[in-house]
């Protein structure tokens, strides 16, 4: 290995997993933290810990020049960005490299490309990979009104610098797109300082389906797939591997368009193209990628038994790929849930907050990733996330019992989190019988049967 001490630019739980990988290869860790985050897990797991700032993300996490600061100070050969923060910032990778260090993650050049939509977009017609139909790139007003004719409502107005569900909206009409237009233009300028907008036609029952990648930057390969539909305000809360619902022959040229674009891009690390899944066509479409680590990454670990953070590292080394897509099998299936710190049950009021306790589930199959203890505060500064609840099982009858003897386990005692909505999930019908699509979490959510759960107090 050609790195020695890797910084971690980033906090939460993807710190944790990202020093355990380091660990493992024998690397020394540093660990960036805000004054907020001082008893941070992290912060006591790394070699060496350097606060940046102030709570404020804007003053630490986000500040560039506090980071590259740490780094110089610890002699850190390397920075893994993690995912959310600096981590899709082609500025940061720039500015990494410069200072003579290695950024664990794409290049800048890659990661602009492919974190602008509308390019990423045009990149994959260019490798022949399927796309929503929609507008050649970033349109104005009028323009859009041109397109809208031409591929027929409804039509999502998408920010081209996007991320997290900001900066979308749906027209049903031209009066409602030239209404919608603005304020999605307005919310992204506020979210990305960038208020470029593209259109796609909207695809109502749509499944999210993923692809996991890995390159070197010459050759890519593919490690499946992953099902993320059950989403509230685009934010995904459970997700799945393989997706159930895919043909084989879907499954196949799904993942190879994946690897297809991968290679065209020159992607080096881990990365992840996003798709929607038309049931009744059995057509995909690529949306987005995303140029960092997943969230849902343990999934796709699970069903393929790849360290996926370790071979980011490796890559970011100077190794070429260790995998050819022969050696890559998928096995059993794998399903996560998103632990916050929300009160589902009262439109997910956030719940800072101390930890009490914390039973963390185990046996076979059991995997809880996360920067919980008893006695650690959870700061009001941040994401809720505080973990991801794993399961694995050679099917998907028995990783779904699985999971819901896991969430039987876990327990988080202190403040409120969304054990109690995953436990209701876990039982569910239509989630049991995998009939579900991107829109259908938001109208379960105000069904009867969740709010008489809370009434009984079954959700807190």
């Amino acid at each position: 290995m050609a790195i020695g001490t890797i910084m971690i630019a980033n906090r939460g739980e993807i710190a944790v997993r990202i020093i355990r990988a380091a660990r493992k290869l024998g690397c020394r860790t540093v660990q960036v933290y805000s004054a907020a985050d001082r008893d941070m897990l992290a912060v006591r797991l790394a070699d060496q810990a350097v606060e940046i700032g102030p709570a404020k993300p804007s003053k630490s996490y986000l500040n560039i020049e506090a980071v590259l600061r740490a780094a110089q100070q610890t002699g850190a050969d390397a920075i893994h960005p993690g995912y959310g923060f600096l981590a899709e910032n082609p500025a940061f990778a720039a500015a990494v490299e410069a200072d003579g260090r290695i950024f664990i993650g794409p290049q800048a050049a890659t990661i602009r490309m492919m974190g602008d939509k509308a390019a990423a977009r045009a990149a994959a017609i260019r490798a022949g990979v399927p796309v929503v139909p929609g507008s050649d790139g970033v349109v104005n007003p009028a323009e859009a009104l041109a397109v809208a004719a031409r591929i027929g409502f409804p039509i999502m107005i998408k920010a081209a610098a996007g991320g997290g569900g900001r900066g979308i909206r749906i027209a049903q009409t031209p009066d409602e797109l030239a209404t919608l237009f603005p304020q999605a233009g307005a919310e992204a300028r506020a979210a990305f300082g960038d208020d470029s907008l593209y259109l796609e036609r909207f695809v109502g029952r749509a499944r999210h389906i993923e692809v996991q990648v890995l390159g070197d930057g010459h050759a890519a390969v593919h490690l499946f797939e992953r099902e993320c539909s059950l989403q509230r305000r685009r934010q995904k809360v459970w997700e799945e591997a393989p997706a159930s619902a895919l043909p084989p022959p879907v499954r196949s040229a799904l993942c190879a368009s994946a690897v297809r674009l991968a290679e065209a891009c020159q992607y080096r690390g881990a990365g992840t193209l996003e798709y929607l899944y038309d049931d009744e066509s059995g057509g995909f479409f690529f949306i987005e990628m995303n140029t960092r680590i997943q969230v849902e990454h343990p999934v796709t670990e699970m069903i393929t038994g790849i360290d996926l953070v370790e071979e980011m590292i490796r890559i970011a080394a100077g190794e070429r790929l260790r995998l050819t897509q022969h050696d890559i099998v998928c096995r059993g299936h794998a399903i996560e849930v998103r632990i916050n710190a929300e009160d589902a049950a009262r439109q997910f009021a956030p719940s800072p907050g101390t930890v009490s306790g914390l039973v963390v589930p185990g046996g076979f199959g059991v995997r809880f990733d996360s920067f919980l203890y008893a006695g650690y505060t959870v700061p009001p500064f941040y994401d809720s996330l505080l973990g991801k609840l794993i399961v694995w099982d050679a099917t998907r009858e028995g990783a779904l019992a699985r999971m819901r003897g896991a969430l039987d386990e876990l327990k988080v005692e202190g403040i409120a989190t969304t054990i109690p909505m995953h436990t209701i999930l876990s039982k569910d019908p239509a989630v049991v019988a995998g009939q579900v699509h991107t829109r259908w979490l938001e109208a379960w959510l105000e069904t009867a049967e969740l709010q008489a759960a809370a009434s009984k107090g079954e959700v807190a």
